[in-house]
């Protein structure tokens, strides 16, 4: 590991919480798709996981929560058990399985992230829920985006694009994750985050729905200096790098 990558702990706090509005949206759509989903859906991708490869259906792990507090997220298993690796999960890892592949791409993964949602650890829209295996070396510059609650989406997960910051034949690797591509996913999701209206959420809800059925969601790159701007965008997306799940292994 590089000497300069330092390792420190977060400092918790109340954090910023999403606003009444947001909440009152994130409590409806969950409990709308546990009842319509929890039979049908469920089941098979449960059982489709625990038939398709040795493990869990579903993955806990420990996360990074609104004011830096912690929080045990739900998803269902993606990656192979027992296989070590990078700490992120670069395009095209060999530790996710087939089913994995199909559940990450439709974001069926995520689903039991509506329990989360529900509890008021997540909501719908934010940033991405950090491990804390990766929290602690961020930059002191960008930690404020503990500050906020984390999302089952959000404008990072579906407008930005880690080619557009990976140069070719580059791994994603510790080093790159914290001081690349954390800090330009922070510029994107500070897009939202700077005014977290109800209609920013929805816009962000559909362009999730939209970029999940295969259409055309356009981009947001961040500049050298930190500026977002909007860029067109090859069809379809490329799948972004994600951290890893499970230490040593993924899920």
């Amino acid at each position: 590991m590089p000497e300069e990558l330092i390792a420190r702990p977060l400092d918790a706090s109340h954090g910023i919480p999403p606003s009444v509005g947001r909440r009152a949206l994130d409590i409806t759509v969950a409990l709308t798709g546990l009842t319509l989903l929890s039979v049908p859906l469920l089941l098979v991708v449960y059982l489709l996981v625990r038939l398709t490869s040795r493990g869990p259906g579903i993955f806990r792990q420990t996360r990074v929560g609104q004011g830096g507090r912690p929080f045990t997220m739900y998803k269902f298993r993606t990656m192979r058990q027992g296989v070590g690796g990078l700490t992120v999960t670069a395009t095209h890892d060999p530790r996710v399985t087939r089913v994995g592949r199909v559940l990450r791409r439709y974001y069926l993964d995520e689903i039991p992230q509506l329990v989360n949602v529900l509890r008021g650890d997540m909501t719908l829209v934010g940033p991405r829920p950090e491990t804390y295996d990766l929290a602690v070396y961020y930059d002191d510059r960008w930690r404020w985006i503990f500050d906020h609650r984390p999302g089952m989406t959000g404008v990072s997960q579906v407008r930005f694009r880690d080619t557009d910051v990976l140069p070719p034949g580059e791994e994603v690797d510790l080093a790159f994750y914290v001081k690349r591509l954390a800090p330009a996913q922070a510029a994107v999701d500070e897009v939202y985050l700077g005014d977290p209206s109800m209609r920013a959420t929805l816009r962000t809800l559909f362009d999730t729905v939209w970029y999940v059925l295969g259409f055309r969601v356009a981009p947001l790159r961040v500049r050298p200096d930190g500026t977002v701007t909007e860029a067109p965008a090859p069809v379809p997306p490329p799948e972004t790098a994600r951290p890893a799940e499970e230490p040593g292994s993924a899920a």
